[in-house]
């Protein structure tokens, strides 16, 4: 017996817990070092192999911040339950320990007694508090900055819209002849007026996209159709950037989507086609149904995005170092906006290389949409 109890310390002593097995008989049949130091016992009571439970209980409640009204189950009673039973409790000294019981059973399965583990987990607890903390404060912050972005942009399309029908008025004709100079000005003002009309639509759309009540319209989406008025509406600008454009879209079963956002995914796709491709260059289009999902391509002959940042540049207010480097105008902001709808969609968006070089982004997206089409935000 002695041998069995003297394995038994050596087992409680080797755990990382505190732990006291509690016998049948309602007393001590082993404590290791770390319940007695947790909870103070030496010299305030006995607690060696034999002795009653009922005083080592009390000493340790004594420690509990908020006495509970039991002092201790008994071992049927526990062993009745069959089950793990946890909880935490606060300390007087601050302190918050997990607390553990598990029934002992002997191999015909009677109840021999019950195993009593703690766990400091003040630490932890108080990293919890200042995840939570964080947390909220970091959703306030992103409150503050849509409420921002939504009120700036709204200030400033008012006055660029008014510096655009200017720009179109001084150069219509009847407004009087303009020499060339004076033409490649009004042009610079016109050009970066929109410019920035562009990306105050972007900050804008990306902000409603963030707002959880926004709601996306729902609908049969005709791809082949979509395609076409996307690259239609596109075409000026990809045929300007002296670029060649092919589209194949094979035939397939109606996508259930808001087709336009769908369409402005494309158009964003697209115009960085336009934007980072050099004259003489290919832009390839193609869709086609694989099982229960569209996969549908843009694919480009441009710089492409570097692999290591082919994540990053969808995180917002990124762009690559190539991007960056050529000079190409932009914020970063579309392929943030264009990922968020496409996830609304329960799909994916990716970018990797295109054979032969550029940048091949690909959409995939679930015919039937996502799985709470009917509740989706």
């Amino acid at each position: 017996m002695d041998r069995e109890r003297d394995r038994l310390q050596a087992v409680l002593e080797a755990l990382p817990r505190a732990a006291i097995v509690q016998g049948g008989d309602e007393h001590v049949v082993a404590v290791n070092r770390r319940f007695v130091e947790m909870f103070g016992l030496a010299g305030r009571v006995p607690y060696e192999p034999g002795a009653p439970l009922g005083p080592v209980v009390e000493a340790v409640c004594d420690t509990f911040a908020d006495r509970p009204a039991w002092a201790v189950e008994s071992t049927h009673a526990i062993a009745r339950r069959r089950i793990h039973r946890a909880a935490e409790i606060g300390l007087t000294d601050g302190r918050v320990i997990r607390r553990d019981v598990e029934p002992l059973y002997d191999a015909d399965g009677r109840p021999f007694g019950s195993l009593w583990t703690a766990e400091d987990i003040t630490e932890d607890k108080r990293r919890e508090h200042a995840l939570r903390r964080d947390n909220e404060a970091l959703t306030e912050l992103a409150r503050q900055r849509n409420e921002f972005l939504a009120s700036a942009s709204h200030q400033l399309r008012t006055p660029l819209t008014s510096i655009i029908s200017f720009c179109e008025l001084l150069a219509d004709p009847a407004c009087g002849p303009l020499d060339a100079d004076r033409r490649a000005f009004l042009d610079a003002i016109d050009r970066n007026a929109r410019r920035m009309a562009a990306v105050i639509t972007t900050l804008l759309d990306t902000t409603r996209m963030r707002e959880p009540r926004l709601r996306l319209e729902f609908g049969e989406v005709d791809i082949a159709r979509m395609l076409e008025h996307a690259v239609h509406d596109r075409m000026p600008a990809l045929t300007g950037a002296g670029l060649f454009t092919v589209l194949d879209c094979a035939p397939g079963p109606p996508l259930h989507g808001d087709e336009h956002r769908l369409e402005s995914v494309l158009a964003n796709l697209l115009e960085n086609a336009a934007k980072f491709t050099p004259p003489g260059g290919r832009v390839t289009i193609g869709a086609a149904p694989e099982g229960d999902v569209w996969r549908i391509t843009v694919a480009d002959t441009g710089i492409g995005v570097p692999e290591a940042y082919r994540e990053e540049v969808f995180s917002g207010f990124f762009r690559a170092p190539n991007a960056e480097s050529g000079g190409y105008p932009g914020t970063g902001l579309g392929l943030t906006f264009s990922r968020d709808i496409v996830r609304r969609h329960g799909g994916e968006l990716g970018v990797a290389e295109a054979p032969g070089g550029g940048a091949l982004f690909t959409l995939r997206l679930p015919v039937a949409g996502p799985a709470d089409a009917g509740q989706a935000p």
